[in-house]
């Protein structure tokens, strides 16, 4: 029997770290911080976001690393006008990572079209997660590249590469939301109208075009919002790609159940109980295999 449960004993313990994530990554340290800044800014505008920011540039936790211009088009060029995105890349981001599990936090300063809300829905479609995000520019501008700043400094804050398609997903997804704040003249309720979309189709799956556009419809009731055409089918062809991404909606909610602010309300349809009991379902289908296999242990003996 000593030997059976050491058996026993170690297969659990197996099982147990197999099925726990892995809090951070290696080279992830709570504390460590990434400025993006703007390619374009003048030694004095970088120095006074810097300083704006509160960052030290020479602590050995902070990384500098900039934006350009053409990669500010690279992805909001898709889904927004030259225009909105402009010539310059002036709008700059910080990143600070902080504890697993304590999700997310955006703030902005002279950022006047998008909102802390769409940066965060947008920013937890590309995998961002527990961080404290700061947007700023030098002088009013309408943030719509302000999101590849904090893509790229997440990565590099990380060392994880955040997919192509995510990314561009996520452009996408805050181009349709600044889209959607202008006809509602509400951009906190487009961010939630939004949410709520990506959560239906997470827990509905849906199959078809039509399916799809179902649920924009449906959602769009709840919300009591009138779409065109248009929009509807700008909506469904997100609603697509957001559903090739396959990301974890578990993981999407528990970011957007800590966020301070504009999606905080936001309710989530998979609760954290269903993650639990999907373990414990499993861990009991494993421990009955074990048992199986000293049952018949012990009937040979």
């Amino acid at each position: 029997m000593g030997k059976r449960f050491r058996l026993l004993f170690l297969s659990i313990v197996l099982i147990l770290a197999m099925a726990l994530p892995t809090a951070v990554f290696a080279d992830a340290v709570a504390g460590d911080t990434v400025v993006t800044l703007g390619h374009d800014l003048t030694e004095q505008q970088k120095n006074a976001i810097l300083q704006e920011m509160g960052v030290d540039p020479n602590a050995s936790n902070v990384k500098k690393i900039e934006v350009t211009n053409e990669e500010e088009h690279q992805y909001a060029g898709k889904y927004a006008s030259k225009a909105q995105i402009g010539t310059r890349a002036l709008s700059s981001a910080k990143i600070v990572l902080i504890g697993s599990g304590k999700g997310i936090t955006v703030k902005t300063h002279n950022i006047t079209t998008i909102t802390e809300a769409m940066y965060a829905s947008a920013a937890i479609t590309a995998g961002v997660k527990d961080a404290e995000i700061y947007v700023t520019a030098p002088f009013a501008v309408s943030g719509t590249a302000g999101l590849t700043g904090i893509l790229k400094a997440y990565e590099t804050a990380t060392g994880k590469k955040i997919s192509e398609d995510q990314k561009q997903v996520a452009s996408e997804e805050l181009a349709r939301t600044q889209e959607l704040g202008k006809q509602l003249g509400d951009n906190n309720k487009a961010a939630q109208f939004i949410t709520k979309v990506k959560e239906q189709i997470a827990t509905e799956k849906p199959k078809t075009p039509e399916e799809y556009r179902d649920i924009i419809i449906n959602v769009s009731n709840d919300f009591n919002i009138n779409l065109n055409e248009t929009t509807v089918n700008q909506l469904v062809q997100f609603s697509q790609n957001f559903a090739k991404l396959n990301i974890d909606w578990n993981v999407i909610s528990s970011q957007i159940e800590k966020l301070q602010g504009g999606l905080s309300d936001i309710l989530t349809s998979v609760p954290a109980q269903g993650i639990i009991d999907t373990v414990l379902e499993w861990l009991g289908s494993v421990f009955s295999a074990i048992g199986d296999i000293f049952t018949s242990s012990s009937s040979r003996n």
